[in-house]
């Protein structure tokens, strides 16, 4: 090797490490804040539990990068005021977008630390992340909690209330696009029926799983194949809401 080449050799490592920075500053990324429904689970042969947010990026091609910040237990309330916002807010560049799912424990009227009425607390805590998003130069997006697989007498129940209305309406109100996958959840429960739909959600048996020895009936939380249903079903509305993504998904 001459000097000649030995010079290069460090320019054209250098000059790709430049490139594959700005390419990586360039890209879209799309926040996720919500709750243990979107968040990310352990991977583990002894864990089937994902989250809707766990999988959403497997959908994207380059140029679309998804940060999923959702974690479990959280409600608009304790994630600001845990400050898991603030990480998020900070990081949100001009053409970035975030995807709000809350619901399912801002209802949770027996844990102050988490509640937040609908009508009042909740509608504001929304109001806000959009308005921050906004200053940020981002693009907030909102999405209905996803429904819980709750069947009385063989009918599905709504459980969220007010909690998915209030998601319409502000989303209404702001201009904003909205992923109603509450209503979307719904078809698709209805549609697989009372006992499939278990498939969708943590419906165990005793020794199935090293995690759950004594069997499982959760009745919130996604197995891999809900994970995948609703990610199918956000990509859905994705083409919808959000035309301009399009070209990033995969085929």
């Amino acid at each position: 090797m001459n000097n000649l080449t030995r010079s290069i050799i460090p320019i054209i490592v250098l000059a790709g490490l430049l490139v594959s920075f700005v390419r990586k500053d360039q890209d879209i990324t799309i926040f996720m804040i919500g709750d243990s429904t979107m968040a990310n689970k352990p991977y583990s042969g002894s864990n089937p539990e994902k989250g809707w947010g766990q999988v959403f990026g497997l959908y994207f091609n380059d140029g679309v990068r998804v940060e999923n910040h959702a974690l479990n237990g959280r409600s608009t309330k304790s994630f600001r005021d845990e400050g898991h916002w603030d990480k998020v807010y900070q990081s949100i560049k001009p053409g970035d977008y975030v995807i709000i799912e809350f619901g399912h424990n801002d209802q949770k009227s027996k844990s102050p630390e988490r509640y937040a009425a609908p009508d009042t607390d909740y509608r504001n805590n929304l109001i806000r992340y959009i308005e921050e998003t906004y200053e940020r130069g981002g693009k907030p997006v909102l999405a209905t909690p996803i429904s819980r697989r709750s069947y009385e007498d063989g009918v599905l129940v709504d459980t969220h209330g007010r909690y998915s209305e209030v998601v319409r309406e502000v989303a209404a109100e702001y201009n904003i696009p909205l992923f109603d996958l509450h209503s979307k959840t719904v078809e698709v429960i209805e549609q697989f029926g009372e006992e499939k739909s278990k498939e969708l959600f943590l419906h165990y048996k005793p020794g199935d799983y090293e995690r759950f020895k004594e069997g499982q009936e959760d009745n919130t939380h996604l197995s891999p194949t809900g994970a995948f249903k609703v990610c199918d079903l956000a990509v859905a509305e994705l083409k919808q809401e959000l035309p301009e993504l399009v070209i990033f998904l995969k085929d």
